[in-house]
């Protein structure tokens, strides 16, 4: 397997399920904010333009967060990166879900990437709503997103329960770029944010990243 990922982006949280697997893998760099995903070669590997992208040892590719995860999960059964329970495997799902599509896409997306989501219509040109007010967005969506999965993971070590799981990388991944926008983590997350820090794959792949 080879993943493609690029710094300050979701892939470290892929990258930490290879690490907790174990299996044999390998890495490519990619200079996302040069814009190396959006030009060849990466399009012919992934036309989407993003990461992670995960090459399979039979050659075909996978994209997508969740679906990459649930894969890795789903053909390595021994690591309980699901959970075997259906309601704490639907509820890891929900979280997982929340924080892909709510927390990183609209919120942070807004803070980090406020140009893709700025108006472009005559209106709110007029009312002059530019980057700054896509931005104060992406932080109240982002807050009260944190809020949500504050209550949610209240009592669990993770976000399933004593394990951890898919759904804890996704979690991982957004909660770390609170802090870099002067965002400070509620106290569930907060500590569920220091006991995956604290996973020895983590901080094998926090190294790698520059970020230990």
């Amino acid at each position: 397997m080879k993943l493609y990922w690029g710094p300050h982006t979701c892939a470290i949280g892929i990258h930490i399920l290879l690490e907790e697997i174990g299996k044999p893998y390998e890495t490519e760099k990619v200079d996302v904010q040069a814009g190396a995903t959006q030009e060849p070669p990466f399009t012919r590997i992934n036309p989407k333009g993003k990461v992670p992208t995960l090459v399979r040892d039979d050659g075909s590719v996978l994209t997508e967060y969740e679906a990459i995860a649930t894969w890795l999960a789903r053909t390595n059964p021994d690591k309980g990166l699901i959970p075997a329970d259906p309601e704490a495997e639907v509820r890891g799902i929900e979280i997982m879900d929340y924080a892909v599509g709510t927390l990183h896409l609209q919120g942070f997306g807004r803070i980090f990437k406020p140009a893709l989501y700025e108006p472009q219509d005559s209106v709110h040109q007029t009312l002059k709503l530019g980057q700054d007010e896509v931005k104060k967005q992406g932080r109240a969506l982002v807050e009260k997103a944190l809020a949500i999965l504050d209550g949610q993971m209240a009592g669990r070590p993770y976000a399933t329960g004593e394990n951890f799981t898919i759904a804890d990388s996704a979690l991982f991944y957004a909660e770390r770029w609170a802090p870099q926008v002067g965002i400070a983590l509620p106290p569930n997350l907060a500590a569920h944010y220091e006991r995956v820090k604290a996973r020895p794959a983590v901080a094998r792949v926090r190294e790698i990243w520059g970020e230990a």
